[in-house]
């Protein structure tokens, strides 16, 4: 009877610290699972802070094609890669494909310290072409600039 007493108490311990075990487990999963939830908050809250800085980017740009301020050429490129930061699908760039096209159009020419490696004339031959560009385009840029003020992406 003793024995038995024995291996029932030893049992009963045995149980005890693998419970105890399985219970530091399942606190420890609980917090990695908490801290990983956290985590995944503060992650989407920075692409969304982010995803409003862009948007807000591309309406300060699109309020400003038309003035002095900005150049068809640059505000397209600005616009284009800023839709494309924001992985817009097909649609979004079809519809203002005219920044895209425009964007397209004068790739070629050379910025920053290329446009300032340039020679007075080749800058000016350049600055004819992307007028001509903008010129030709004009109409639909800033036809795509009023649709898409007030849009969010």
């Amino acid at each position: 009877m003793n024995l038995w007493v024995g291996l029932a108490v030893a049992g009963i311990v045995i149980i005890g610290v693998l419970a105890a075990v399985a219970g530091t487990l399942l606190f420890k999963v609980h917090k990695l699972n908490q801290a990983r939830r956290e985590q995944e908050r503060l992650q989407q809250e920075a692409v969304d802070a982010q995803r409003e800085r862009i948007n807000k980017s591309i309406q300060v740009i699109a309020q400003a094609i038309g003035s002095d301020d900005i150049t068809l050429t640059e505000a397209s490129i600005r616009i284009s890669v800023l839709l494309d930061s924001l992985g817009v699908d097909d649609a979004v760039r079809d519809e203002f494909s005219p920044f895209y096209d425009l964007k397209t159009a004068t790739e070629h020419i050379p910025i920053l310290e290329g446009w300032k490696a340039l020679s007075r004339k080749e800058q000016f031959q350049y600055d004819r072409e992307r007028a001509t560009q903008e010129q030709f385009h004009e109409k639909a840029v800033v036809s795509a600039a009023k649709q898409i003020r007030g849009r969010v992406f």
